[in-house]
């Protein structure tokens, strides 16, 4: 490979990681909104849910959620770990901040958790394959998540099996992209972070 072509490569990276990046931060004021605003049934003093199964119903903001789980995978692929480790604790931030006053903590707790969990997982299953990673990952960071947000902003887990469920199918819809993204890496000779 040329050097024009491993400077264009990097490059190709480097942009795709960014727009990743871009995408993950996207996704916390997202489930936020729509945790409060989109849904089939909104409560007076909770979630909007939205059926995630046949007589399944979770909150809205599982599909953002179950979404920058495996954004954040994305970003550790193209940017590395410490770029992916600073955009969680960035993204804690603007979640605190968007969340409707009585989910702030719930938001920002479940967020920091649920997404150190992924890339604690993720980090070491990398190298065995990048679909293998970004599911379990992805898996082990919903269960987190799920189960810190709906114990601290409702003091109840009646919706974790429809968190589990919503966000593993957000997950599941990934899978192409991600295994599309892993031949072209491997076309182009990226090496995985």
């Amino acid at each position: 490979m040329d050097v024009h072509a491993v400077t264009r490569n990097e490059t190709r990276r480097r942009d795709e990681g960014i727009v990743f990046l871009v995408l993950f931060a996207l996704t916390i004021p997202a489930a936020n909104w729509l945790i409060g605003h989109v849904g089939t049934v909104c409560q007076p003093a909770g979630p909007c849910l939205v059926p995630v199964a046949p007589g399944l119903m979770a909150p809205s903001g599982v599909i953002m959620a179950g979404a920058a789980l495996v954004l954040r995978d994305l970003v550790q692929r193209r940017l590395g770990a410490t770029t992916s480790s600073l955009a969680i604790l960035v993204g804690a931030v603007p979640s605190a901040m968007l969340a409707p006053p009585a989910l702030v903590v719930a938001s920002a707790a479940a967020f920091l958790l649920s997404e150190f969990a992924d890339l604690a997982v993720y980090t070491p299953l990398v190298r065995r394959g990048l679909i293998v990673a970004v599911v379990a990952s992805s898996v082990v960071g919903l269960v987190v998540d799920s189960i810190v947000f709906l114990w601290l902003a409702f003091g109840s887990l009646d919706f974790l099996l429809g968190q589990i469920v919503g966000k593993a199918w957000m997950v599941l819809l990934s899978i192409p992209f991600v295994a599309w993204l892993r031949r072209r890496d491997e076309r182009l000779g990226f090496a995985s972070s």
